[in-house]
């Protein structure tokens, strides 16, 4: 067995919400990192995955549990822990090598020892004779290959990659990681271990020796699996395939069983998060699951590969589908239902109507408000209530979200409008007049 590096046990997350109530992100979670091993970390937004990400850092502490780097308390920032932000982070007005150099200048380190170690790094992730350039006059992947020289450069044991390809185009995030796991297995890197928090499955599988799949509300590892592949590994090979197609199945089927409950059977919570899945998105990926050569039911690697769509957003518009009653997900699969054949042969009067009525069917938040307005005589509310009450359960950001979805959701299904001037969501225009008559002849 490997050495460990990381430990964390039963550890545990909670911020506070608008109203002062905390909100647990992270629970219950066990992990243990070994020499020579990258892992994976794949999950929904607002999982936790960069929170944890942090925790491993020494960034943000923990409100339980206990985080180890080999068998010492971490309580903060550790000198052999380094992190690679998806935004880059660079000094705009440092030159590569200043911007290398950095955090050895904070150790205080000498000039000549740190301009020597800055250099071997930049070499290593192939930035040579770009030294004095500034981050404005870079590539975003020449900017991308400074942060993790950056992070390099202080030859630390463990690697910390927060979706550090996804900024960039296709072709360069793919690049930039061949590169990355060719100094891997060369052993060229310093460092002893990475965990790479990830969107996109078959980028998991490429890299990692494990992949963890975190669940959300709140933030849970619910499966682990192992990645027995040989490297390097070909991303259309039957092995890797076979692969991304099981990771798929696991984590289509948390979502599954997710918007199961949200359904009929288990109604859940008012502020319960939505998947924030646009309404054309979603109809635009039911024509294409109805049509030639799905026929009703799809690979969710096909469908993602055929509508182009990462895998965090087809498995968002999945996920919204499946609570709407109008598409299943099914072991990696997403089949569309009678309803959903229905909504879609029909003219966009009848997917109006259909989406109204399974939205207040299964959507507890929506038809929450929509009872609202008809109790009000007006017809209209303001929004502030309804965040307040999303912000129970949500930090401020998602409960947004929730509301911008649930209201997007409502006007498609002319459930009810919103005033965007005014803040205010209201009844659909002939509704609300005739509530205001109605109101105006009890009074």
């Amino acid at each position: 067995m490997a050495q460990e590096i990381l430990e964390l046990r039963g550890v545990g997350k909670s911020f506070r919400s608008a109203d002062g109530r905390a909100r647990t992100v992270l629970d219950g979670i066990d992990f243990t990192l070994r020499e020579g091993e990258i892992v994976a970390l794949l999950g929904a937004s607002g999982s936790g995955k960069s929170t944890l990400l942090r925790i491993m850092a020494g960034l943000i502490g923990t409100d339980g549990g206990n985080v180890t780097y080999r068998g010492q308390p971490l309580h903060g920032p550790a000198r052999s822990i380094s992190m690679v932000f998806q935004s880059f982070a660079l000094f705009p007005w440092l030159t590569v090598q200043q911007n290398v150099e950095i955090g050895l200048e904070a150790r205080g380190m000498a000039p000549d020892e740190r301009a020597a170690r800055a250099e071997t790094a930049i070499a290593l992730i192939g930035l040579t004779g770009f030294e004095g350039a500034l981050p404005r006059e870079l590539s975003g992947g020449m900017r991308q290959r400074v942060g993790i020289a950056r992070a390099l450069v202080t030859e630390p044991d463990v690697l910390l990659m927060d979706e550090a390809f996804s900024a960039l185009d296709v072709l360069t995030g793919e690049r930039l990681r061949e590169d990355i796991l060719e100094l891997w297995t060369s052993g060229k890197l310093p460092t002893k271990a990475m965990l790479v928090v990830s969107h996109n499955i078959e980028e998991a599988v490429l890299m990692a020796d494990r992949v963890l799949i975190l669940g959300t509300d709140p933030g849970r590892i619910r499966f682990q699996v192992a990645v027995q592949i040989p490297r390097p590994r070909e991303p259309d090979s039957t092995d890797v395939r076979a692969l991304v197609d099981e990771i798929y199945a696991l984590m289509a089927a948390g979502r599954g069983r997710a918007a199961r409950a949200a359904g009929v059977a288990e109604p859940p919570p008012l502020g319960r998060r939505l998947p924030a899945a646009d309404v054309a998105r979603m109809d635009g990926l039911l024509d294409f699951l109805v049509d030639e050569p799905f026929n009703g039911r799809a690979d969710l690697p096909e469908l993602a590969e055929a509508t182009e769509l990462t895998d965090g957003e087809l498995l968002t518009i999945a996920e919204a589908l499946a609570l709407l009653g109008l598409a299943q997900l099914e072991s990696g699969d997403l089949q569309i239902t009678s309803l959903g054949r229905r909504y879609v042969e029909g003219a966009h009067t009848l997917r109006q109507e259909i989406f109204g009525q399974q939205l207040l069917a299964h959507v507890p938040l929506a038809a929450h408000i929509r009872h609202s307005l008809e109790q009000e005589p007006s017809g209209q509310l303001p929004e502030g209530p309804f965040l307040r009450l999303l912000a129970e359960h949500l930090d401020e950001a998602e409960a947004e979200r929730t509301l911008e979805t649930v209201v997007a959701w409502g006007r498609h299904g002319e459930v009810f409008e919103y005033d965007y001037n005014a803040g205010t969501i209201h009844l659909p225009t002939g509704e609300e007049e005739e509530g205001a008559a109605t109101g105006a002849r009890d009074g």
